[in-house]
């Protein structure tokens, strides 16, 4: 079922250089560890996509279901992790990595090495005013890691979802599952930002594509809107 409303505080449609895009939330049921990721896009999307639309699908639906999800209770942080989480600055959006869950699992991910050099190098910049260095080195697979909040849904707010694996992979083949010309892209967009983390796009409509969607059109909660379409109006 499409969202024929906005998520709260959501706009149906932005302009981006004199073209009005739609930007329509597809409401699902709460993705599930051992749900099929081409099952629940069939379910959901297959019959309101039509030819010139890009889905979109949050990288966290497609962790979810390569089985990159971890409960709090599973994970057992290491005294470094306990460390380092304590220098992690919070923000508004998300726990990032400033939890002992979190860092553990990006100890595991990038590598201890990455991990301490990108916190070292943050702690030298950070003295001078510059933000965002530890993000920069430790790379992607650390920018992914999502973490439990107050408005996230159970039981979700009591785990750890990492990036998903393979994401240029997975948009082509939901591509080809959808047919006809639809566009793909697995997207990692939050309050503060977003990056494209595989698509069917080239590289200039991934860079229009962050811009369509650069106020998260489908929130950052309990919306359970995984899904989305851009269209042009």
């Amino acid at each position: 079922m499409s969202g024929e409303l906005p998520n709260d505080g959501k706009a149906l449609t932005v302009t981006i250089e004199g073209t009005t895009f739609a930007r329509i939330p597809i409401r699902t049921r709460v993705v599930m560890p051992g749900d099929d990721l081409d099952e629940v896009v069939t379910e959901y999307a297959a019959d309101q996509v039509t030819d010139g639309d890009l889905l979109f699908i949050t990288e966290k639906i497609v962790a979810i279901t390569q089985g990159r999800s971890y409960t709090l209770d599973e994970i057992r942080p290491r005294r470094l992790a306990h460390f380092l989480s304590k220098y992690v600055t919070k923000t508004s959006y998300g726990i990032g990595l400033g939890m002992p869950e979190t860092m553990e699992m990006a100890l595991r991910e990038c590598g201890t090495p990455r991990i301490l050099f990108a916190a070292a190098i943050s702690a030298v910049t950070k003295a001078f005013g510059r933000r965002g260095d530890f993000y920069r080195i430790a790379g992607d697979k650390a920018r992914a890691i999502d973490g439990p909040t107050n408005g996230t849904i159970p039981p979700y707010d009591r785990a750890v979802v990492l990036g998903p694996t393979r994401p240029a992979e997975v948009a082509a083949r939901v591509r080809t599952l959808l047919g006809g010309n639809v566009q793909v892209a697995v997207v990692d967009i939050n309050d503060i930002g977003g990056n494209i983390l595989g698509s069917t796009l080239d590289k200039a409509g991934e860079r229009q594509l962050v811009r369509i969607l650069a106020d998260n059109p489908l929130g950052q909660g309990r919306e359970s809107t995984p899904l989305g379409i851009i269209r042009a109006a």
